[in-house]
């Protein structure tokens, strides 16, 4: 029986909303005026970089919540899990400020500044607020950018590694496991989606040590996939408690 219990680590939020603004493809900017899609954010076609910046002084700004320039707009990201797995959508991000409405001088062409107020990570469990300060202060995952295609590689080229990782998923979460597939791989390990008849649920598998850059990702797997091999039918009940 395991009688100690070690968190499992796993990015911040502020991590968290820092990778997905990172990796986005599209955004939604809402404003009084209504809902404009803008796709292509990052590569070739880029229609908007934006900017975050501290608010004004509250003195600045008019009784209605703008000030000379600015329009109240809220930002929103989806992040949309890259395989098939079920209820894809693994987090919303919603930045709320003030969206500066012509570019200032100093901005790059093409881009858009916004005075942050708060960010909000939604992942339909929880909503969690965070401000400028500390998002700014995190870090942005390694793999952020290139976890899509990492993802859909190992369930396209790699489908037995799944099946050898569940050897590390507790035997009573494993029971009644109809399909399981990689949900997400950050930093800190891999998160795989365990699908049953009515339901599912996430499983996390922990990297023996966070990922500092992307060249040590094919080190951790393989470490994963080691412990997964030496996996006796013995330790995998012993830690199940």
């Amino acid at each position: 029986m395991r009688l100690f219990t070690t968190p499992v680590a796993q990015p911040t939020s502020a991590e968290r909303i820092r990778s997905i603004l990172m990796a986005a493809d599209s955004m939604t900017i809402v404003t009084d005026e209504g809902r404009t899609e803008v796709s292509r954010l990052h590569g070739p076609g880029a229609t908007e970089h934006i900017h975050l910046h501290p608010p004004t002084d509250a003195d600045d700004a008019r009784a209605d919540g703008t000030a000379d320039g600015y329009t109240r707009a809220t930002l929103e990201f989806t992040d949309i899990a890259p395989t098939p797995v079920r209820d894809r959508v693994r987090a919303r991000v919603l930045l709320a400020g003030r969206l500066l409405t012509a570019p200032r001088h100093a901005a790059p062409a093409g881009s858009r500044c916004m005075e942050l107020a708060h960010a909000v990570l939604d992942t339909g469990e929880e909503r969690i607020t965070v401000g400028l300060e500390e998002l700014m202060e995190a870090d942005t995952d390694p793999l952020a950018t290139c976890e899509a295609g990492m993802l859909t590689h190992l369930v396209d080229d790699h489908s037995d590694i799944v099946g050898l990782l569940l050897r590390l998923v507790k035997p009573r979460l494993v029971l009644g496991v109809q399909r399981a597939l990689p949900v997400a791989i950050d930093r800190y390990g891999i998160t795989l989606r365990l699908e049953y008849a009515r339901s599912h649920q996430d499983a996390r598998l922990p990297f023996p040590a966070p990922i500092k850059d992307i060249d040590q990702a094919g080190v951790r797997i393989h470490a994963l996939l080691n412990a997964a091999r030496h996996r006796s039918p013995r330790s995998r009940l012993l830690s199940d408690s």
